[in-house]
């Protein structure tokens, strides 16, 4: 990469970082005023909301990446056009194709980024914040591990392997604790749902330890009037958007080999691989408006385009998100159409340029 390619490349790049920190500026300012309303709650406190506030950071982050790419390719192109340094460049040799590919590689490494935070930032912050909230909140600890759910009620300790929507629980394990904290009985469900007042347990085989030995038995069905309270649950649950590819995989598996719909978690899924290359799209589309026109315009006047294009690609982005999960439309086709179609503007764009 020439010293040219590498000067477009970081302005890029640092006008998309601090196009960032507005939005998310802005983002958790409006996510602190939706927490306060929650103060009050059992033990969630002003200093609460605002922590979990700032957890929503990553998740902020990538779901606007493609926003503030678009934004920053903007501005920064906007500027070396508006003090004739993409003039000066041609000039001195820089043909346009080398002018796109500085952008397109700036545009990758943030892709790269992108993907990092929505795979390993977002899904472990959103989930820590949401077990700090429902602590605070319900006062019952909780723990979720790659074992599944821990909770404790009462005497007991339960691991919830599957949440599944709908507040309906799967791979039930309960272990109950006398007096003299000595395990008494052990409970394996196979699934579990509320019926309103109590969870009904489906599918039981229970093992009573005593001082005889163990006793073995199975039941069909049984009440297990629980300390959880469902709307726990609902709380804990990670956003399907927010969960990494692998989970999500792992979800959309599950639930086909029970016969459920999975097509909420198939649209997350590639929603989830559309945001990257999402980020990388917004860059390109950038280059025509800026590269039409060398001529002075007004920072204000970009911001306005970006604002545009950007709240078009997020209407379009939820909007085929909607229609595939209503009207059963494929989920990658839903999911990877808009940045399409928004590639093949830019391409068309770009053509006209050159």
């Amino acid at each position: 990469m020439s010293l040219l390619e590498r000067y477009i490349g970081a302005g890029v790049i640092k006008a998309t970082a601090m196009t960032l920190i507005v939005l998310l500026s802005l983002l958790v300012f409006l996510g602190s005023v939706d927490e306060l309303e929650e103060v009050g709650v059992g033990d969630y406190g002003t200093l609460d909301a605002l922590v979990v506030a700032m957890l929503s950071v990553p998740r902020f982050t990538f779901e606007v990446f493609p926003v503030a790419a678009l934004l920053g390719s903007l501005l920064a192109l906007g500027s070396l056009a508006n003090h004739g340094e993409l003039i000066a460049m041609r000039a001195a040799g820089l043909s346009l194709r080398q002018i796109v590919l500085a952008v397109l590689k700036a545009g990758l490494a943030m892709m790269l980024v992108a993907f990092v935070v929505g795979e390993l930032l977002a899904p472990a912050a959103e989930q820590f914040g949401q077990q700090y909230k429902a602590e605070r909140q319900k006062q019952q600890v909780t723990l979720r591990t790659r074992h599944g759910f821990w909770a404790r009620d009462g005497q007991a300790f339960v691991n919830i392997r599957q949440i599944l929507p709908g507040a309906r629980l799967e791979d039930i394990y309960i272990y109950e604790f006398g007096p003299d904290r000595q395990l008494t009985l052990t409970t394996h469900a196979e699934y579990a749902e509320h019926d309103g007042e109590n969870w009904v347990l489906q599918r039981i085989r229970q093992s009573r330890i005593g001082a005889d030995g163990v006793e073995s038995r199975n039941v069909g069905r049984a009440t297990w009037s629980s300390l959880i309270d469902p709307g726990l649950l609902r709380i804990i649950v990670v956003n399907p958007a927010m969960l990494p590819l692998w989970s999500l995989q792992q979800y959309i598996s599950y639930m086909h080999q029970n016969g459920q719909s999975a097509i909420g978690y198939e649209v997350a899924f590639w929603g989830k691989i559309a945001t990257p290359l999402a980020t990388l799209v917004m860059v390109v589309i950038a280059l025509p408006f800026v590269l039409g026109s060398l001529r002075s315009v007004g920072i204000g006047h970009r911001i306005f385009l970006g604002a545009i294009l950007g709240s078009v690609f997020y209407l379009l982005t939820r909007g085929f998100s909607y229609v595939a999960v209503v009207y059963d439309v494929s989920p990658w086709l839903a999911s990877l159409l808009p940045p399409l179609v928004f590639l093949v503007v830019a391409v068309v764009l770009l053509r006209r340029v050159a």
